[in-house]
């Protein structure tokens, strides 16, 4: 299975994309790459169309992904960020800083179908968050996969979601779940310190939460 670390799109609160933010002094996507080596995997690609993300040593998937997060809103298609194939993949989001052991969960959990990795509540003590947050999706049956991708796609402005729908409304449509409604039961749980980062001032907490687990 293909490992691909999504890191398109654009964000308001970020100058620079928030994928090269540095955690404890290493990049983000940098560190992904390097716990998913710790964990025996190598087949491992970044999609994105920035060029900075050619040097860390993994193939760059280019693949325009033009949504954007501003202050007050969103741009573009969130679902769009999937890098299309018919080959098995394990997609995992760009932003967020994994522990070790969420990786290796994420690696050793099998599928004949699709896994969505997820926080869920109740929340270990060492997440930041008061919200849950979305960390990877393992799909081997990709023609239902870009199926659900398509009627997102088809539906984003159409009143059949409640929001703009992201990754836990692409869950529901893929399960055949309440499209307005998050079904946690289905979700393959992830709770220690795993996040993503929103704005830049999650960073230290975040670095805290990894130095008291070290």
């Amino acid at each position: 299975m293909k490992y691909i670390i999504m890191c398109g799109g654009r964000y308001a609160a970020w100058e620079n994309p928030k994928h090269l933010t540095k955690v404890l002094g290493e990049p983000i996507v940098a560190r992904t790459i390097r716990l998913l080596r710790e964990a025996g995997v190598y087949d491992i690609a970044i999609s994105a169309t920035d060029e900075r993300f050619d040097a860390f040593d993994v193939p760059r998937l280019e693949h325009s992904n033009e949504y954007t997060l501003q202050r007050h809103g969103e741009d573009g298609v969130w679902v769009r960020g999937f890098y299309p194939t018919d080959e098995p993949v394990c997609y995992l989001m760009g932003d967020v800083v994994f522990s070790p052991e969420a990786i290796e969960k994420i690696v050793g959990t099998e599928t004949d179908d699709a896994l969505f990795f997820a926080s869920t509540p109740p929340f270990s003590p060492k997440y930041t968050k008061p919200w849950a947050e979305p960390f990877a999706f393992k799909v081997v049956n990709q023609a239902k996969f870009r199926q659900a991708i398509r009627f997102v796609e088809a539906n984003v402005d159409t009143g059949t979601f409640r929001r703009h729908p992201v990754s836990w409304e692409l869950w529901q449509v893929y399960t055949g779940g309440d499209l307005n409604y998050i079904d946690f039961g289905t979700i393959t749980p992830i709770n220690d310190y795993t996040c993503d980062i929103d704005t830049p001032s999650d960073v230290p907490e975040i670095e805290r939460m990894i130095r008291s687990a070290q």
